[in-house]
């Protein structure tokens, strides 16, 4: 895993989500010192085209969207960082962009979370196992700012990477980085385990792992508080969701892999379920 962010991807869909991608694109690309940013728009040009061949005459869908597009990132992107618009036209937008990804040597894929806002479906959780670069999902109005970093993790080797990756970031914003976990009782041991006993146990060795798991993180993480909470009747993507908000987070940190006994941040679960959310906060996946 790379923790240079040279080359960043931005998908637009011609959605009043495009300017907050476009705005926040700008602030990173000046943050993190990129040196390219790619916007990219797929058009499926099969759904319109057989419902609108005699209207569309001799327009060049691709020319005219392209120059809207230009003109839209001409007057948001405020970085001196070098940028391109990339149109295309394919059946699958994820397939799309995994192949822009592996050719330019994208690092950050930027997208929209698009739970609350109406837009053409430009991605979907697919890309958390396609592509082969950081993902960052952000929510309509996402301001370009990072003060408050959040790390979800389950204490696993594969979430070191959201360590190591949120303090890079850390650096270059100057905001304060604070790490959650949260953990599960075993209910299917619970009729065989007395309450008083089981609960206790899991507190107690989910701290002392926790407490180990810290002095393992690449480069060190002592400055790095961690909030460990028990998931009581909530998911632990409820759990993050509630205390991402709670605590006002300016971007929230996984890593797309994971896994231990007490929960758990598995590509297909958690890190998914959290992609697939109506999120208040950004959502950054490490790869």
């Amino acid at each position: 895993m790379t923790t240079d962010i040279k080359n960043i991807l931005v998908a637009l869909d011609l959605s009043e989500i495009d300017e907050t991608l476009i705005t926040y694109a700008a602030f990173l690309a000046d943050t993190l010192k990129a040196e390219k940013v790619y916007f990219v728009h797929n058009i499926k040009k099969y759904e319109i085209s057989d419902l609108f061949e005699d209207e569309l005459g001799d327009v060049n869908i691709e020319e005219s969207i392209g120059e809207e597009l230009n003109e839209k990132v001409t007057a948001l992107f405020k970085s001196k960082t070098e940028w391109e618009v990339l149109i295309s036209n394919d059946t699958y937008t994820e397939s799309l962009i995994a192949y822009i990804v592996n050719k330019y040597g994208i690092h950050l894929t930027l997208v929209g979370n698009k739970n609350r806002v109406k837009g053409t479906g430009v991605v979907s959780g697919k890309l958390l196992r396609m592509l082969r670069c950081h993902i960052l999902t952000l929510p309509k109005n996402s301001a370009p700012k990072v003060k408050n970093i959040w790390i979800g993790t389950d204490f696993s080797n594969a979430s070191k990477r959201s360590f190591v990756m949120a303090r890079e970031v850390g650096k270059a914003t100057s905001a304060q980085i604070k790490a959650i976990h949260i953990y599960n009782v075993p209910l299917q041991f619970a009729p065989y385990l007395p309450k008083e006993t089981l609960v206790p146990t899991v507190e107690k060795h989910t701290n002392e792992k926790g407490r180990k798991f810290m002095k393992k993180i690449p480069g060190g993480a002592e400055n790095i508080p961690l909030e460990i909470i028990p998931g009581r009747t909530s998911s632990i993507t409820e759990n993050l969701i509630e205390h991402g908000k709670k605590e006002k987070t300016d971007l929230f940190f996984v890593s797309d892999k994971g896994g231990n006994t007490f929960s758990s941040l598995l590509v297909g679960s958690v890190t998914e379920e959290l992609f697939s959310e109506d999120l208040h906060f950004p959502l950054w996946v490490c790869k």
